[in-house]
């Protein structure tokens, strides 16, 4: 975004730089208030080469701002002289995912209660050997 970072700064960085050039426009105003509680994360999918800004917004943020939000974003894509991200001067391609769900924690110190990773797979396992189902390798 016009701003040299390592890899574990881009998701700091893209915070930072959409903020400050979305605020340059008329909406400024509401994009930083939605966006200041927002946590964003970086992802880099090794295989596809595709870069992901998931920003993770507060559940009481509405379906309404979550589209003013992207449509911000979609107009510093279009009208931006430089890419989301590049590498040596290379254009990457890139993806920025808006969500205000919030998934249950099933291992860590958050791990939301009665909840645990053996019950969540336990479903799965157990389908793997269960009654009526074949075991095609072994036949």
């Amino acid at each position: 975004m016009g701003v040299d970072a390592f890899y574990v700064e881009f998701a700091d960085v893209w915070k930072k730089r959409i903020t400050e050039i979305v605020s340059e426009g008329d909406n400024g105003e509401r994009f930083e208030a939605l966006i200041e509680g927002a946590e964003v994360m970086h992802l880099m999918n090794g295989e596809t080469e595709i870069h992901s800004f998931v920003v993770e917004l507060p559940e009481k943020v509405t379906e309404e701002d979550i589209q003013f939000l992207a449509d911000e974003v979609l107009n510093v894509a279009k009208t931006a002289d430089f890419p989301f991200v590049s590498l040596n001067n290379l254009y990457e391609k890139c993806q920025v995912i808006f969500t205000n769900e919030k998934e249950p924690e099933i291992l860590g110190l958050d791990k939301a209660e009665g909840i645990s990773a053996g019950a969540v797979f336990a479903p799965i396992l157990e389908g793997w050997g269960g009654a009526g189902r074949k075991n095609g390798p072994l036949m």
